[in-house]
């Protein structure tokens, strides 16, 4: 049997640990006399960064074929999706305002999948859901503890380029050494584009979309540098 088919149930199974056990952090919270809407922007945050970034990072190590991460996406869409509409929502990140978890969890699998059918990397195919989880993640974090609420602080901007811009680099030159500037410039633009929300289309959306686009363009132009 293919060993992915391991890997993919290893990984499918460690983030649900992680969706499960972010409960603790937020019961803790809510114990401390945190409200609770900021210990779910917490807590959802945690779940980007442990969740979706880890995932990332173990997409190109432990893969070889994009259908096993492109499956386990949607298996975790369809499974915040369903928390949403059954009613019984994992109230610890999940909330009634909005299901930006489901955004997160779509674009996670769709950039991925795009990119490396489109480039068969799976290197670069992570960049775009690396600023996603981890970028967008210290954002909402560092927003939450300064501005003690939901908003779009220019503050998280420059803690998500702080982050967002080594990912960039780095990880555009493990997939083709030729275009780590890309990289940065992919990083710089999804930064700039968080802070922008359009109804239905959320910083999610916003970030993994134009961060893809960057990168598709820096492939086909190529080094500038």
């Amino acid at each position: 049997m293919d060993p992915q088919l391991y890997y993919a149930a290893g990984m499918g199974a460690y983030v649900m640990v992680v969706l499960f056990a972010t409960k603790l952090p937020y019961d803790k919270m809510v114990a401390r006399g945190v409200e609770d809407i900021r210990a779910v922007y917490y807590n959802r945050k945690i779940v980007h960064m442990l969740a979706g970034g880890v995932g990332s990072f173990c997409v190109p190590i432990l893969f070889t074929d994009y259908w096993y991460p492109l499956v386990c996406g949607i298996l975790l869409t369809i499974l915040t999706f369903a928390a949403h509409q059954s009613g019984r929502r994992m109230f610890w990140f999940q909330t009634d305002q909005n299901q930006n978890d489901v955004k997160f969890t779509l674009m996670w699998w769709v950039s991925i999948t795009l990119i490396w059918m489109l480039v068969g990397d799976p290197w670069l195919a992570i960049i775009p859901s690396l600023f996603m989880a981890f970028g967008d993640g210290i954002t909402g974090v560092v927003r939450n503890l300064v501005i003690r609420e939901r908003s779009k602080s220019p503050v998280g901007n420059v803690f998500m380029f702080i982050v967002s811009a080594p990912m960039g680099w780095f990880v555009a030159d493990l997939g083709d050494p030729s275009i780590p500037v890309w990289g940065l410039i992919a990083a710089a633009v999804a930064t700039f584009v968080e802070r922008y929300e359009f109804g239905p289309i959320d910083d999610n959306i916003l970030i993994t979309v134009f961060a893809t686009i960057v990168l598709l363009i820096g492939i086909e132009v190529g080094p500038i540098l």
